[in-house]
């Protein structure tokens, strides 16, 4: 009986770590400290700023920045999944208003990164597409991303 409840613990731990889900190294699950730092995708700086990042189990994630004023966003909200290894993908959506609380579109960033072999940062890339209310395409930007875990 013991041995079945050690394969079971063992099963369970295994089916964690495939799916990118739990709390061990090498998971994306939890809350991220990062740096982005925007490019003009030919690697030249725009702008870098701090960001936190959520990634929930069940693949949902939550993203809060200081790039861009509170007031002119709100927080964005989107998916992400293991891909392979240590690495995910990752795509969410915030919408703009102006300071006149205008609706003035909606940026969705799309972009995968690694977490390493502590589990404890992580690295990646991204595109960011700026569109205007009516979904007209308006810029596209790149943004490297650099991160530690935030725990208590």
């Amino acid at each position: 009986m013991a041995s079945l409840v050690v394969a079971c613990a063992l099963v369970t731990m295994v089916a964690a770590k495939a799916s990118g889900q739990g709390t061990i190294g090498g998971t994306l699950q939890g809350t991220w400290d990062m740096r982005i730092t925007l490019t003009d995708c030919a690697g030249h700086v725009i702008r870098s700023f701090p960001s936190l990042i959520e990634y929930a189990a069940g693949g949902t994630v939550v993203e809060s920045n200081a790039g861009t004023p509170q007031a002119l966003k709100t927080p964005g909200e989107g998916v992400w999944s293991h891909t392979t290894g240590n690495n995910f993908a990752f795509r969410f959506k915030f919408f703009t208003f102006n300071p006149q609380n205008i609706f003035t579109g909606w940026t969705i960033i799309a972009g995968e990164t690694t977490v390493d072999s502590t589990g404890n940062a992580n690295t990646g890339s991204a595109t960011v597409k700026v569109y205007d209310p009516n979904g007209v395409l308006l810029a596209t930007v790149c943004a490297e991303t650099v991160g530690t875990r935030f725990e208590l």
